[in-house]
């Protein structure tokens, strides 16, 4: 017993601070919460008051004949209930509405934290729960006051009718009333059970939201693979654990109401044959009993909404449980950047013995690299899947963090810049194009406040988009679906191309931009990003080398490291790696005299162009 006490005694405390947390988010709606408790005693007055009327009723009106009484107490009687239904009313709508309004707020504060996250949170949570935490769990929280405020004033009404009946007979009262100590041990046991089924509701609702976010997210590939019916079972499945969640839940809440009433039975069976008895041998009179009994009947009504009132209190804590271990975790922590605008033109982006390694994993995806990126410089990245390509470019926007070594840009460390406007003077476009469930316009100047539509349509223009966005149905205006499902991948990447020169950043990174498409999109494409990166710093990722030989240099990666880096025609002399890859994609399928040749005639016009200079610029 020892050992279990604290453990107890520790719990209460615990969902007690919870309780308290939840209300303190009322706190800013002081003013209508003040209205909801007035209003809520006036209403506990008036069920009181209520009772109370039965006994002149019956004695002066049915038995003493009192005519005055005929007049006076049924206009009491609607007053009574008008004024209760007015102060009901009063505070139904303003505790609901301040629970809207917290409920607003917690959303506002959860969603604010989530998207502040680093990436690594969004890798190791699924996306369902996420959603499930925002949408349902917080829906909980908002009920936290409400139910409080119905459990305080049950019990204020239940002070109010113990009142009146012990101001009838008191020691009726008292037989009456000694059944209630009865109805402790089922209320705290019940609190437990609510609270634990409420948490067990809670995940498995997170489970369902992430099966159906999947499923409907790789729709392609489930009717690819023509797995609707395995899908099928798997959500049956999921949703048959959820109802029987909620039917235990059900049992619980209606096992409860059954025992409260069975309590209350106790007490009238014995009210009745007692208060009969007194009223036969003319001890009492039929309008103090049955006012008596009318202030039973309704005491034992609060009893059982009591009850109900604690099960939305135990499902409240159980979503704050979930809400606020997000929002109070210390290894949660939001990114943050530093003090310093990053203002000035681009001048030198270094790389110095950077180590990274992600979670989980036994060796570093970037194992001591170093290289220097100058302004106007090409940088072309090749190398074999898994060499960390794109782990070395996503530290660049700080989507993640080294473990060791530094990142300099123009000298200063990465982390002085303020992350906004570190991440406004970077432009990426990637593979996995992403586009928003907006318009053409509004996708295009994504990020970038009000913008003319003639920025947009140049944009637009200068990534070979404008003449397949004004053969859509509304043009511009045309809303693309999710994820931009209403048009092709080549068409997809030219809007994300056009977004990033709406963008105009001086940093411009391309990850594997044209791997996924098709020769033909690849070619119109590849003209967009050319413009693109017309008088811009450039990082270049590619397993296609047809799209880097140009490169003013280009690294060569493998394991995580750094193996060489120069110019092509270099690297095809000393590298073998390098030599390897271009070997396989060119000498195999007879391309190797074209590339060259292509490759050949683009370093004249480069050196045509660029001549003398700073040295470091070719690219016109």
């Amino acid at each position: 017993m020892s050992d279990t006490q604290p453990t107890k005694d520790t719990d209460k405390g615990r969902s007690m601070r919870l309780l308290l947390r939840c209300l303190s988010y009322f706190k800013p709606y002081s003013v209508q919460v003040v209205i909801g408790f007035i209003g809520m005693a006036v209403v506990a007055a008036c069920t009181a008051g209520a009772a109370y009327l039965v006994k002149p009723a019956l004695d002066d009106i049915f038995f003493r004949k009192n005519v005055d009484a005929l007049f006076w107490i049924p206009f009491l009687y609607v007053v009574l209930i008008v004024v209760k239904g007015a102060f009901q009313f009063l505070q139904q709508y303003m505790m609901k509405w301040s629970g809207f309004k917290v409920l607003e707020d917690l959303r506002n504060e959860l969603y604010g934290k989530i998207i502040r996250l680093p990436m690594p949170f969004f890798e190791e949570n699924q996306i369902g729960v996420l959603m499930s935490r925002i949408i349902t769990d917080v829906s909980m929280i908002r009920i936290s006051m409400p139910a409080v405020i119905m459990f305080i004033r049950q019990v204020l009404t239940m002070i109010g009718l113990i009142f009146v009946v012990f101001w009838q007979d008191w020691f009726l009262a008292i037989w009456a009333v000694l059944v209630l100590p009865l109805a402790i041990w089922p209320f705290f046991y019940f609190t437990r059970k609510f609270r634990k089924y409420s948490r067990r509701n809670q995940v498995k609702m997170a489970d369902i939201s992430t099966v159906l976010q999947e499923v409907f997210s790789g729709i392609r590939v489930v009717k690819a693979f023509a797995t609707e019916g395995a899908e099928r079972g798997h959500f049956g499945l999921e949703n048959l654990r959820l109802i029987k969640i909620m039917v235990k839940k059900m049992l619980l809440d209606e096992c409860s109401s059954r025992v409260m009433e069975l309590i209350g039975a106790l007490g009238m069976g014995f009210v009745i044959w007692y208060g009969g008895f007194q009223v036969i041998n003319g001890q009492s009179t039929p309008g103090t009993f049955f006012s008596f009994l009318a202030g039973l009947l309704l005491l034992y009504e609060p009893i059982k909404k009591i009850n109900t009132a604690n099960a939305d209190i135990q499902g409240a804590l159980a979503g704050a449980e979930r809400v606020f271990e997000i929002l109070d975790s210390p290894d949660l922590n939001v990114e943050q950047g530093g003090d310093v605008e990053f203002k000035e033109d681009f001048k030198i982006l270094s790389f110095q013995d950077v180590t990274f390694t992600y979670k989980g994993c036994p060796k570093p995806a970037l194992d001591k690299v170093s290289f220097t990126l100058h302004a106007g410089e090409r940088l072309a990245i090749v190398g074999p899947s898994g060499g960390g390509k794109t782990t070395l470019v996503n530290l660049i926007p700080r989507f993640y963090e080294p473990e060791s070594g530094a990142i300099l840009l123009n000298d200063r460390p990465l982390g002085d810049y303020t992350l906004s406007s570190l991440r406004r003077s970077m432009g990426v476009v990637s593979q996995d194009t992403f586009l928003f469930n907006v318009s053409v316009t509004e996708n295009i100047a994504y990020g970038q406040g009000s913008l003319d539509q003639e920025a947009i349509v140049a944009a637009a223009r200068t990534a070979y988009a404008d003449d397949f966005i004004r053969n859509l149905p509304e043009g511009y205006d045309t809303v693309l679906g999710e994820r931009g499902v209403k048009i092709s991948g080549g068409q997809k990447q030219r809007l994300t191309i056009a977004r990033a020169l709406l963008k105009n950043p001086p940093l411009l990174i391309l990850d594997e931009a044209t791997s996924a498409l098709d020769s033909e999109s690849e070619s119109i494409v590849q003209k967009a990003l050319d413009n693109l990166m017309l008088h811009r710093t450039s990082i270049v990722i590619a397993h296609r080398l047809a799209t880097v030989l140009t490169a003013d240099r280009i690294l060569v990666m493998e394991r995580g490291r750094i193996v060489d880096e120069g110019p092509h025609r270099v690297l095809l002399e000393r590298c073998d790696l390098y030599r390897r890859l271009y070997e396989m994609q060119f000498h195999e399928n007879g391309m190797a005299e074209a590339a060259e040749s292509a490759e050949s005639e683009e370093s004249l016009d480069s050196e045509t162009v660029g001549g003398a200079g700073d040295g470091g610029s070719k690219v016109c």
